[in-house]
């Protein structure tokens, strides 16, 4: 999974997965937003690939830390899942709270499982200085599959920066997912695949949108698709 782009569809509920068909490649499964998410992966008979994230709240998800990873490691072990989200700082040792599984552990099952670990940093305060976005994205991407990264857009030139980021990691040979949130940096949703970006997120309903400037889903497949 994701040797070239793929489009994400977000949702918590994976009933939703029909009318993502058209659009997305596959489906993030956003468990911390979810009613009993284990229960919903063991009934999903979708289509459509799943990379499950169970976002604390201290990176912008809504999931205590109590069995968080536990959750994440029973789900990679579901035939529909493809990927996992793991924070850059869990893998980096942010105490995660009581979880019988280990991030390294949770890595290892995901691995076992023929599963792609996403790993990602989200900065909902600002864009870093170039040299830090540079870190961030080395780091992120020697930690998993693909590393992710979500910056705060205040203005052009932060779009611009992580853009830049972007293409240098690309010719690193980093694999790497980008994007800035907020007004200001909407656009490298739709443009960050030219510079190498490997995964877009769009929700399944607008009105459930679980990050600030994302489009809808047949707008971004639109959007990138021209861009391509």
């Amino acid at each position: 999974m994701f040797g070239s782009f793929s489009l994400a569809a977000a949702t918590a509920d994976l009933a939703e997965e029909p009318a993502a068909r058209e659009h997305a490649d596959c489906l993030e499964f956003r468990m911390d937003l979810a009613d009993e998410p284990l229960a919903a992966l063991s009934a999903y008979d979708g289509e459509l690939p799943l990379l499950v994230t169970n976002r604390p709240r201290w990176e912008g998800g809504d999931t205590a830390p109590y069995g968080r990873l536990d959750a994440l490691a029973e789900a990679v072990d579901h035939d529909a899942v493809a990927a996992v989200d793991v924070e850059l700082a869990t893998l980096r040792g942010r105490p995660t709270g009581t979880n019988e599984v280990t991030p390294t552990e949770l890595v290892e099952r995901a691995r076992a499982a023929d599963a792609a670990v996403v790993a990602s940093v989200h900065d909902f305060d600002g864009t870093p200085a170039p040299a830090a976005l540079d870190g961030l994205l080395r780091a992120a991407a020697a930690a998993g599959d693909v590393g992710k990264l979500a910056v705060t857009a205040r203005t052009r030139e932060d779009a611009l920066a992580l853009l830049s980021a972007t293409h240098r990691a690309t010719n690193r040979g980093d694999r790497v997912a980008t994007m800035a949130m907020g007004e200001a940096g909407s656009h490298t949703r739709a443009v960050a695949p030219v510079y190498g970006s490997l995964i877009g997120y769009a929700p399944v309903d607008p009105a459930d949108a679980t990050a600030p400037g994302q489009y809808d889903l047949a707008t971004m497949r639109r959007l990138v698709d021209d861009l391509l």
